[in-house]
């Protein structure tokens, strides 16, 4: 049975340093009672407690980075089956496929729609992460030259992929700074490559035969060479049986403590479709079921992005919602003579009333308050959403200062709250606007502000 926090906190050195990033030791041993953090971040622990503490204190899913930098991806340290248990912790990378074999313009669209995929959500800059660089000829100075221009032009993390070891060696040595992820050790090469990313101290992923048997068998061995950031490739590509294999895996890892299996999952799906759209829907349902990494053949805006969007409000922890950030927004380049709304900040509330001012055309300032990810409605009944809320915050947000008029325009279901805005805006004329988003539009095209 594992111990619990408080075991986890007598066997510590109760300094309270703070230097294994929370506050006190306390925190720290619950931490790793809930598979949170590692033991190795404590500097002061003594061996005898190591020990102790090691087999139990290890988080179920091993967590590990690959790559450095801006588009590092963490992966793994899970603690839960269902992310309404709790969240679910580390979103998945997105890696597009660029081979040896192919030619400049192919890779050179794959660099630039990579570059394109960038979207803004919530505040939050949504994007693929990766590109798996795929040896097609075995030539390492060719694998290598590849995997360096795509590093260098696109800063994205690298998954290395070849079936030649001194192909792989001469990638990783070059690249080793840049901590890409060595793929794969099977049954043949699983020496030499344990070596490889013990030397050049980089994550190295294991493919299996298409048995979790043959899965176990490696993880078994490179963690008996003392290598411990391992991603598996059961080497399945059936769908179903893929399907399967993940949830044994999580619920090995997470329910019986198998270390063997405890480690992230990666899912080629490339090569389990015909394809990008069949892999996309491929990579949709690995999302959500516990993939770590998907594979896929190229980037493209229209599959990308519903990919970016189901990671967002999966990763999401479900007991915070999902929020947008409190301050003005400008919609449609307004000017001191645009009209002034103000909403709540929970997201699904902003992107509707921001995207119903946008398709009116009709230049205007949207100012979003703080609500606590709370809806108008629900804001409005729990007090969060009242005059004096709404007031002190359009007072000190910098609204005045951008316009000249002094109109305000507030959702119809909190029309409540108009008589008590007045008084705390001094001077302002409050408009009551529609009950629905989907009449915004409409409304602003004929509002006047006075």
């Amino acid at each position: 049975m594992a111990l619990t926090g408080i075991q986890i906190f007598k066997l510590l050195p109760k300094t309270n340093c703070g230097e294994c990033g929370v506050p006190t030791c306390l925190a720290f041993a619950m931490n790793l009672a809930s598979g949170k953090a590692e033991l190795e971040k404590c500097p002061y622990v003594s061996e005898e407690a190591k020990e102790t503490l090691a087999s139990e204190s290890a988080p179920p899913i091993r967590p590990l980075t690959i790559g450095t930098g801006d588009y590092a991806v963490k992966l793994g340290g899970e603690t839960v089956m269902f992310r309404h248990e709790k969240t679910f912790v580390n979103p998945p990378g997105f890696a597009a496929v660029v081979g040896t074999d192919e030619d400049d313009a192919s890779v050179s669209g794959k660099i630039e729609r990579f570059r394109q995929c960038q979207f803004d959500r919530v505040g939050l800059k949504l994007r693929p992460e990766l590109f798996a660089v795929r040896d097609a000829g075995g030539d390492a100075g060719k694998f290598q030259g590849l995997a360096k221009k795509i590093s260098d032009e696109t800063g994205g993390s690298l998954i290395l992929m070849s079936g030649n070891v001194d192909a792989l060696k001469a990638a990783a040595g070059a690249l080793k700074e840049k901590k890409p992820l060595i793929y794969a050790a099977d049954a043949s090469n699983v020496d030499a490559l344990g070596a490889l990313a013990k030397e050049v101290a980089c994550p190295l992923a294991v493919k299996g035969d298409g048995s979790l048997e043959s899965v176990i068998a490696l993880t078994e061995k490179l963690s008996g060479m003392g290598i411990k950031d391992l991603v598996i490739d059961t080497g399945s590509r059936e769908l179903k049986k893929v399907f399967e294999e993940q949830i044994l895996i999580r619920r090995s890892a997470l329910k019986n403590r198998f270390r063997p299996l405890g480690y992230p999952t990666m899912i080629v799906a490339n090569e389990m479709a015909g394809d990008l759209m069949e892999e996309t829907v491929i990579a949709a349902a690995f999302v959500a079921k516990y993939g770590a990494l998907m594979v896929m053949s190229d980037f493209q805006p229209h599959s990308v992005f519903p990919l970016l969007l189901e990671r967002l409000n999966i990763y999401t922890d479900p007991q915070r919602p999902m929020t947008a950030e409190q301050g003005i927004y400008p919609i449609n380049n307004p000017d001191e003579n645009s009209p002034v709304l103000v909403t709540c900040n929970f997201s699904l509330t902003y992107f509707i009333v921001s995207g119903e001012i946008e398709s009116s055309r009709v230049p205007s300032w949207l100012c979003v308050q703080d609500t606590e990810g709370l809806s108008v409605m629900t804001a409005w009944a729990a007090g969060k959403f009242s005059g004096e809320s709404v007031g002190t915050f359009i007072n000190k947000c910098g609204i005045k200062d951008k316009v000249k008029h002094k109109s305000i325009i507030i959702p119809g279901y909190a029309a409540g709250i108009s008589g008590e805005l007045e008084e705390e805006l001094g001077g302002w004329n409050v408009v009551v606007g529609p009950r629905e988003a989907s009449q915004i539009s409409k409304f602003l095209r004929a509002f006047k502000p006075q």
